[in-house]
């Protein structure tokens, strides 16, 4: 039975270690190195290539073979600095006396998830480096071929971002200098400087404080523009007041030559300017007469065009319809044909499965019956009376110890269902709470938004269509008065309208939500100029929609096809529209005319989804937004209306009170995930120690059961009894064989039918792929016959809507020439009586008499001012040069002010993050260390002072109560190297790199600690396949075991003199040589072999004591 135990654990750790090697071969191995060539470097003329293997690699020479110089040349490749390698201060220390350049040639693994730029690359990077004498660094970057993809030092960094290699963190690459100042050096921090440097927590912190640092630079320069500002802005007004005053007396002056101009001729333009829109209003619509009929007939033809598309379009649905039918019959059979091939081959499946269950049963009835057979020969001469009472008694006293123990499990397994099932429960109610926070923050920041805009268009309403609106319509004003446009464009025609009931305001404005905000324009040639506007203007953000129509004078003609109820008025009648344009814009775009307003919304269902609903009529909307059709509607997610209501303190004091709520709300939110926060970890805290205690709970019974097993097999044994068991044993060798014949059959019987299997569903995936391609081909089919049914109805639509504007475009011109001939003859009359007045022809808007007042009045004060002013020139500049410099140090301040605000939040995020990070890195260390001090046999401890930035290291060298505990500094120098190992093994397990380097890892080691340390190294290895570990040791390595995985570079000796002998006594000396290895092996076998058996004798007496003890007994040591 112990037997049993030991083998059972050393069977799962087995097992384990096969799983995780399987998961790690998963798997990338990308940015391994593959090979490494050096030429001319150091001391050097060619070294390699050296081909490295996927996992284990250990480089091995004498002194002056090559090892460093193959490590130095890595890291110089990879783009590390020359201190870096502790072997030289520049790069030129690195080209061989006498040569030119040295040249190093390193192939990087580019495959897997992370490989960089496969299809460049492909499955290899290969990175040329060369060195000149004068310490110029090139690299070239080829692909797997040979073929130069770049020489760019950028694309290099890239690589290795890609691959995470970094040949400055010593766990990437330790080099002996690096070991000597760190990791054996005796100073605490020293230690800790190493660990910052290896998480690269180091580079973190420097970060932090170099962000520190400019902020309070920043800080610093805040404060003196200030200051600097103030003075700015009061000499800016001065000379605004200044400059201003002499702006208006050259107003003032322009202003009298024009009124002076104008007199003659005030009342000949006067009449002229109502002449005037009469003749271009005639002469445009005589040109628009041809746009008309031209337009009429394009969407005659384009109705004609898209039926016969749709027509096309329908014929080829039906074709793929029936090819898709013709499919489905071979799809079905294809897979009731893999079902079956399936089938079968779960079945073999289970065969083989039952057969190796019942083999691994027969071995364990085989090993049962060895070991009851070797127990029963042993404790023949082994029975008492008194020895089986004394059993009976304590058997009792274990059953009872048992029951006490499954009440108390029993107990403990209802206390953690329950903490278990409260911590689902809060946990779902946090994760609610948590989505209702987010949508009722979501819903306060919009109505925030809602309320600055609602504030901004206290002093001008047209702030509620944007806060560059008001500056859009200025430069379209100064763009019109320029003569830039033909007929100034009318817009935001939400700012041009009004409703006549403010209740209804809601209702207006959810129907009208994309034009409320909309530009309109006689022509294209305005549009154009208006999009460069807007292009100048709105930098960022949607821009306003622009609709093209020409402009007319009068409102459309709506009587025909207008809606006329009794008691509900129309969009259009609800609206106080002055301007003809708007109105028009929005009848074309919108049909206000058809679309009814009815305030109650049952009332609004009743009247247009009855069976009569009123005529003309496409929709309704309620007071509250809904949009009713005749067979369906839509309720309104909007609650108020923000462009045309009409009391702005009102809305805002509304808008202020539901901030106000939902921020009440949001605190309450919050305090009710703390609390639901509080009581999961309390819950998780309970939990933990409920399995805590069953855990003890369950190890205490097992143990008690074993003790009842072995007190149960002690029985009285009977020479008649070996003979049954012994038989037994050969009938069970027998049903072993007969089993293990019939398993293997069946496997060879589940592959064939797997790789049927596998053939038959391929073939139904490939049949349904097909039938999925032409489906897809259907649904874009379909979709295109949906669009190309739409086009009908748009074009049908559009001919109607052009055939009737023409009707009225025709009528217009009619009434248009009767009015401009009696015009003609009124001017006639009124320019020969301006001749005779001034010969002068001028453009005026104002009387006569109003021109004679108003010129004496500025002659008064013109004469007034030119005498209070000073030169003109001289203040103009003085002006410009106060507002840039009050400008320029306005905009520094805003930049400061605003770099500063975000050095904050990166500053408050670095600090935590590095907090977070450097107790979790500790943390993780700390158990890795352990776990491999225990390896030993030691215990130790790692204590991190991070106020101080120290590491202290303590081990405890043998196990026991009274055992002394001692730093690093109180261990031989073989033992501090091995603990120094196991500290560089736990950085390994918080750090990521595809490959890692140690220089002469067991340079202090002795041979025990050597052989153990190398094991180790090993063990992580065989967990990490997809990492890749270069070792370089002095050491020969021929005790290594023989493994795949496991490559060994010996590097050739190098030539000091030996050319000076000659043949036969360099052959003698390898010889001897060769002699002397043979013994430091033999002698280093033997101590392994020594500490082994003394180890393993401690454990056996360590195994004798424990049982005697649980049995009662006690040992006295002489």
């Amino acid at each position: 039975m112990e037997k049993d135990d030991a083998a059972g654990p050393s069977r799962r750790d087995a097992l384990r270690s096969h799983e995780m090697q399987s998961v790690c071969e998963v798997g990338t191995d990308a940015g391994i190195v593959e090979s490494i060539t050096l030429k001319n470097f150091m001391c050097h003329s060619l070294l390699g290539p050296f081909n490295f293997g996927s996992n284990v690699n250990f480089v091995v020479g004498n002194n002056g073979s090559g090892k460093s110089a193959v490590l130095t040349a890595l890291i110089v490749a990879l783009g590390g600095k020359a201190q870096a390698t502790s072997r030289g201060s520049s790069l030129r220390c690195f080209v061989k006396e006498g040569e030119s350049s040295a040249d190093v040639s390193v192939t990087l693994r580019n495959k897997g998830r992370y490989a960089y730029k496969p299809e460049v690359y492909g499955d290899s990077i290969i990175i040329d480096l060369r060195i000149t004498r004068e310490g110029n660094r090139s690299y070239k970057l080829r692909s797997k071929t040979g073929q130069l993809v770049s020489a760019k030092k950028e694309e290099l960094v890239s690589i290795l971002e890609r691959f995470h290699i970094q040949v400055n963190n010593p766990v990437s690459i330790l080099t002996q200098e690096m070991s000597k100042h760190f990791l054996h050096s005796k100073g605490e921090g020293d230690k800790y400087r190493f660990f910052m440097k290896a998480t690269q927590l180091e580079q973190m912190k420097e970060d932090y404080i170099h962000n520190k640092e400019t902020k309070n630079v920043a800080m610093a320069k805040v404060e003196q523009h200030a200051e600097v500002l103030k003075d700015l802005k009061r000499k800016v007004q001065e000379k605004e007041e200044r400059f201003n005053s002499l702006e208006s007396l050259d107003n003032m002056k322009a202003k009298l030559e024009e009124l002076q101009k104008q007199m003659a001729w005030a009342l000949v333009t006067e009449m002229e300017k109502e002449l005037l829109p009469l003749q271009e209003k005639l002469q445009s619509d005589k040109r628009c007469t041809e746009k008309y009929n031209e337009k009429v007939e394009e969407w005659k033809n384009k109705v004609a065009e898209a039926e016969n598309k749709y027509k096309q379009i329908h014929e080829q649905l039906e074709s793929i319809t029936l090819r898709v039918q013709e499919l489905l019959p071979q799809c079905a059979q294809l897979k009731a044909e893999a079902q079956r091939c399936n089938a079968r081959h779960k079945s073999s499946e289970v065969s083989v499965h039952r057969c190796k269950t019942n083999l691994r049963d027969l071995e364990k009835d085989k090993t049962q019956l060895s070991s009851g057979i070797n127990e029963l020969k042993l404790s023949i001469s082994q029975t008492t009376g008194a020895e089986s009472q004394a059993r009976a008694e304590q058997m009792e006293q274990i059953q009872a110890e048992l029951h006490n123990l499954a009440h108390q499990e029993s107990t403990l397994r209802q206390q953690i269902d329950q903490y278990q099932q409260a911590s689902s429960r809060a946990k779902d109610e946090l994760d609610k709470m948590s989505q209702e926070q987010d949508s009722l923050q979501r819903s306060m920041n919009s109505k925030r938004r809602n309320l600055q805009t609602m504030e901004s268009s206290r002093s001008n309403r047209l702030r509620r269509f944007g806060e560059h609106m008001p500056m859009l319509l200025s430069a379209i004003e100064e763009a019109h008065q320029s003569g830039q446009f033909r007929q100034r464009p009318r817009g935001p025609l939400g700012y041009c309208i009004r409703p006549k009931d403010p209740e209804l305001a809601l209702a207006i404005e959810i129907c009208l939500t994309n034009q409320l905000q909309a530009f309109t324009c006689d022509n294209y040639e305005d549009e154009k100029v208006l999009k460069a506007i807007m292009s100048r203007i709105i930098r960022r953000g949607r821009r306003p929609t622009i609709i093209t129509s020409a402009f007319l004078p009068r409102v459309h003609d709506t009587s025909r096809r207008c809606v006329d109820h009794p008691l509900y008025p129309s969009v259009l009648q609800s609206l106080e529209i002055e301007d003809p344009v708007v109105a028009n814009c929005l009848i074309d775009q919108r049909g206000i005319e058809s679309i009814l307003l009815i305030k109650n919304r049952a009332e609004a269902r009743r009247v247009m989804q009855d069976r009569n609903p009123p005529r003309n009529c496409t929709q309704a909307f309620s007071q509250d937004g809904d949009q009713i059709f005749t067979n369906r509607s839509y309720t309104a997610e909007q609650t108020r209306a923000n462009y045309l209501s009409g009391d702005v303190e009102e809305e805002i004091r509304l808008l202020e009170g539901e901030v106000e709520n939902q921020s009440a709300q949001l605190t309450q939110f919050q305090q009710q995930m703390r609390k639901v926060e509080e009581d999961i970890r309390q819950n998780d805290g309970l939990l933990s120690r409920a399995h805590m205690e069953q855990k003890k709970t369950k190890d205490k019974a097992r143990k008690l059961q074993l003790m009842l097993a072995d007190l149960q097999n002690v029985e009285e044994p009977q020479s008649e009894d070996l003979k049954p068991l012994e038989e037994d044993l050969e009938e069970t060798i027998g049903k072993i064989s007969a089993e293990h014949i019939e398993y293997v059959a069946a496997q060879a019987d589940m592959a064939q039918l797997k790789a049927s299997c596998e053939e038959a569903e391929q073939e139904y995936e490939q049949h349904k792929d097909h039938i999925s391609r032409v489906a897809e081909e259907a649904d874009s089919i379909k979709e295109e016959l949906s669009k190309s049914d739409q086009d009908v109805v748009k074009c049908k639509h559009h001919q109607n809507h052009y055939e009737e504007k023409r009707c009225c475009h025709l009528d217009n011109i009619q009434t248009l020439e009767v009015d401009l001939n009696s015009k003609k003859q009124e001017l006639e009359t009124l320019v020969a009586k301006a001749i005779q007045i001034c010969s002068e022809r001028l453009t005026v808007d104002r009387t006569p008499r109003s021109l004679d007042t108003e010129i004496s009045r500025l002659r008064v004060k013109i004469t007034t001012q030119q005498d209070q002013q000073g030169d003109r020139l001289e203040i103009m500049r003085q002006y410009r040069e106060a507002v840039g410099k009050y400008k320029d140090v306005a905009q520094q301040v805003e930049t400061l002010n605003d770099s500063i605000k975000t050095l904050d939040s990166i500053i408050n995020d670095s600090l935590k993050l590095l907090a977070e990070l450097r107790r979790f890195l500790s943390y993780r260390c700390q158990c890795y260390f352990n776990s491999m001090l225990d390896q030993r046999g030691f215990t130790g401890s790692m204590k991190f002072d991070h106020k101080r930035e120290t590491l202290s290291i303590s081990v405890q060298q043998a196990s026991g109560a009274n055992a002394d505990v001692s730093d690093m500094r109180s261990l031989s120098g073989g033992e501090r190297s091995f603990s120094t190992v196991c500290f560089v093994l736990a950085l390994w397990a918080v750090t990521e790199a595809p490959f890692r380097c140690l220089d002469e890892f067991d340079v202090y080691m002795d041979m025990v600690n050597r052989k153990i340390a190398t094991g180790m190294m090993l063990k992580v290895a065989t967990t990490q396949r997809f990492r890749q570990f270069i070792f370089i040791t002095p050491q020969s390595m021929s005790s290594l075991p023989v493994s795949k995985y496991i490559n060994i570079l010996r590097l050739k000796d190098p030539a000091r003199g030996d050319h000076l002998k000659e043949e036969a006594e360099l052959a003698e000396e390898r010889l001897i040589l060769e002699e002397m290895l043979e013994v430091v092996e033999q002698r280093d076998a033997l101590v392994s072999l020594l500490e082994e058996q003394r180890l393993q004798e401690r454990q056996e007496d360590r195994d004798v004591e424990a049982v005697m003890l649980s049995r009662g007994l006690g040992l006295h040591w002489a």
